[in-house]
């Protein structure tokens, strides 16, 4: 359920921003740990916050495609379509990018990912800040994306001025990133928008351009982590040792805790960052995911899974495991 946020919160937030400080605040994703686009030093701290190495390019948020247009040096008709159709929505489109846009934004590259957040909450922080908030989601680099200001502020609470809480994000999984700036439209990271989607749009993708991946956030190996180990196996491959979780959609396992998920893709995006989170505060020693369908729907999901899992296809032999492995 969504919460209020009084016009108050949002100008102490706002104020915050201008001031060069960071902000935690909801978009229809995830919680972002946010600062003033356009003031380098401000930035840094999104970076010393998170831990996060500065070759990862942050994705900076506006309230229109009019404030996207004036920070693009160029934006192409692939983007305005896409603009039409996706924004508000969880859709960053990654364009060439204005001098104004920091390098240290942008990892040093000349393109720059924007987004149109759908929260009301986030947009009218942008208004009233008057400046493009760059924002990561608000966590430690590599660890579980937070969908609660509870998860935010347990990973960050004290490294920010506010924190503004709008209850439980609705998408749950970070947005699709698309490249636009040259020529042909590349799906540089999954979300719950699908290739298919995006297609419609525009015509043919490329899809998974590893020449481009650099620019897109979320490309680590190892990211969406929890402290406790991820495994991606079946009901058959569980570990025999350690008390344990499952999220299963098929096929329950005799197990600890078995975690019922949601068969719709949407559904189950939704709740997976704030399940983990959960059976991440019962120190177990292992979280086992039944693996989901290799449909384009799915694709996201399957990212997020992949970069979480220690292990995926785990064998079932008697390995001791370990919380923090």
């Amino acid at each position: 359920m969504p919460k209020t946020i009084f016009p108050s919160e949002i100008r102490r937030a706002a104020e915050a921003i201008r001031r060069g400080e960071l902000v935690i605040f909801p978009t229809e994703t995830v919680y972002g740990v946010g600062a003033n686009a356009l003031d380098e030093n401000a930035v840094l701290r999104i970076f010393e916050a998170k831990g996060r190495p500065h070759s990862s390019p942050l994705i900076v948020h506006v309230a229109g495609v009019a404030e996207a247009r004036e920070l693009a040096l160029e934006w192409p008709d692939s983007a305005e379509r896409l603009a039409e159709r996706f924004w508000p929505g969880p859709l960053t489109l990654v364009v060439a990018k204005k001098p104004s846009i920091p390098d240290i934004v942008t990892a040093g590259l000349p393109s720059v990912g924007l987004r149109m957040p759908a929260n009301e909450i986030a947009l009218a922080l942008i208004r009233e800040s008057g400046v493009p908030i760059a924002a990561p989601s608000a966590n430690r680099f590599t660890e579980l994306s937070p969908t609660t200001a509870e998860h935010a502020r347990r990973s960050l609470g004290d490294r920010v001025s506010v924190i503004l809480d709008g209850g439980p994000t609705e998408v749950g999984i970070e947005s699709a990133v698309v490249a636009v700036s040259y020529g042909a439209v590349r799906l540089l990271r999954p979300g719950i928008l699908t290739a298919r989607q995006i297609e419609e749009v525009v015509g043919p993708i490329v899809i998974g351009d590893a020449s481009e991946k650099a620019a897109s956030p979320g490309q680590h190996p190892r990211h969406y982590q929890p402290r406790t180990r991820v495994l991606l196996a079946t009901a058959d491959q569980l570990p025999r040792q350690g008390r344990g979780a499952y999220l299963y959609r098929l096929e329950a396992a005799a197990c600890v805790v078995p975690v019922a998920m949601p068969q719709d893709a949407r559904d189950y995006a939704a709740v997976l960052f704030s399940t983990l989170h959960e059976l991440d505060e019962r120190h177990l020693d292992w979280i086992a995911i039944e693996p989901v369908p290799e449909t384009q729907e799915w694709e996201g999901i399957r990212d997020r899974l992949g970069r979480a899992a220690s292990t995926v296809g785990w064998c079932p032999q008697p390995t001791p495991l370990h919380p923090d492995g």
